[in-house]
């Protein structure tokens, strides 16, 4: 699974990106300082199963607090999008092809408004900065489904081809599936058998659907705690009562992690609160804390970016969280419930065995369910914090 974070230059999609993996990267107002993608590693929460089972887990990949589990996710941080970018303008060809491989976009917004489109300080419009996105999203799209659709659908045409296996096929890069071409056809009410004969419109709507589809979108209200961005939120999600809209700071996100890792303070991401150790602060950092305190997580609940993937992940491309244990909920080397998977709701026994390994999967006999010990068949749909043993043959 991959997370995308897009938006114009300088509204925070680095800092969050910072906030939420704490990688190594650099952080600057002007525009255009990421240039190549970065990569990084993310963590949504799961309730530990471990507590339910009256153990304590040893997570290779991720952590546990005995209460949460963390399990990893990878998110991607790219250039800066501005306007014109689908026809190259600034890193827009090369922000556009980094973003094939996500599986959906979290755009990084400045709610505060204090930056135009293109990134530098001065009078900004959050409501225009999401439209424009939009927009350069959607003309990506047409432009990749533009190059290839008249030859392609004639071929289609001609030869009785299957139209949504076909569309999977030649787009997959674009991580587009049959059931996806399916959907949007069924919404649209556009006939598959003759694409050679939709008009202009049809197919710009066709692509914008199935962009949508393939890659929804959540909106990070990003600098929550500056000077007009309470009224531009509600703004924000007036206009785009369609779109999940979540207020951030990343920057007080960033900072508290900073802390925790220095020990000033004891702080689990996500939280409504943080304890100061007083033993190890100064008076301005104190002053600092406490306004993140007051201004953020007192009035929000928490710094936004851990809710963030959360949303994204079991919300929007609802995926489901599964731990493989055996009966003792151990691995061979004694490691308690070592590993949790991400995986797409709906997904069955066998599903999960492919998952772990082919072999695995071409072995299946049954799996056991580890809180009632009942054997369930390879189309048992599994359910989220389900914990699972596979027996082979």
């Amino acid at each position: 699974m991959l997370l995308g974070l897009v938006g114009k230059p300088s509204c925070g999609k680095s800092t969050f990106f910072k906030a939420a993996t704490l990688a190594d990267i650099q952080i600057a107002s002007y525009p255009f300082t990421t240039i190549k993608p970065n990569h990084g590693i993310g963590y949504v929460q799961v309730k530990a199963l471990c507590k339910e089972l009256g153990v304590r887990c040893n997570p290779r990949t991720g952590f546990c607090t005995g209460e949460t589990r963390f399990v990893p996710v990878e998110l991607m941080d790219v250039a800066g999008l501005v306007e014109g970018a689908s026809e190259g303008k600034g890193l827009g060809n090369r922000f556009l092809d980094d973003l094939r491989q996500a599986d959906m976009f979290l755009q990084i917004v400045d709610i505060s408004g204090t930056t135009d489109l293109e990134g530098k300080e001065g009078d900004g419009d959050p409501v225009k900065d999401v439209r424009m996105l939009e927009n350069e999203l959607s003309k990506w799209y047409r432009e990749i489904f533009g190059k290839v659709w008249n030859k392609f659908s004639r071929t289609i045409q001609s030869t009785k081809q299957n139209f949504p296996e076909a569309i999977a096929k030649q787009f997959s890069g674009l991580k587009v599936s049959e059931d996806d071409v399916k959907s949007v056809l069924l919404k649209l009410k556009l006939d598959p058998e003759k694409p050679n004969d939709w008009s202009e419109e049809d197919l710009a709507n066709f692509t914008k659907t199935l962009r949508h589809t393939t890659k929804p979108m959540l909106i990070v209200a990003n600098k929550i705690d500056k000077p007009s961005s309470k009224e531009n939120l509600e703004r924000l999600k007036k206009e785009f009562p369609e779109i999940l809209i979540l207020p951030c700071s990343a920057d007080a996100e960033l900072s508290l992690r900073h802390a925790a890792n220095a020990e000033l303070i004891d702080y689990i991401q996500g939280s409504s609160s943080f304890t100061i150790n007083e033993d190890k602060v100064n008076k301005k950092q104190k002053t600092a804390l406490e306004s993140i305190q007051k201004n953020v997580l007192d009035i929000y609940g928490s710094t936004g970016v851990q809710e963030v993937l959360d949303k994204a992940v079991f919300d929007l491309l609802e995926y489901i969280s599964i731990f493989p244990a055996g009966s003792k909920l151990a691995d061979s080397k004694g490691n308690i419930l070592p590993d949790c998977f991400l995986l797409p709701k709906g997904s069955t026994a066998l599903d999960f065995a492919y998952h772990l390994h082919t072999d695995i999967g071409d072995k299946f006999i049954k799996a056991i369910d580890v809180r009632t010990k009942q054997p369930v068949g390879k189309d048992h749909a599994l359910k989220h914090r389900d914990g699972i043993e596979i027996m082979t043959s």
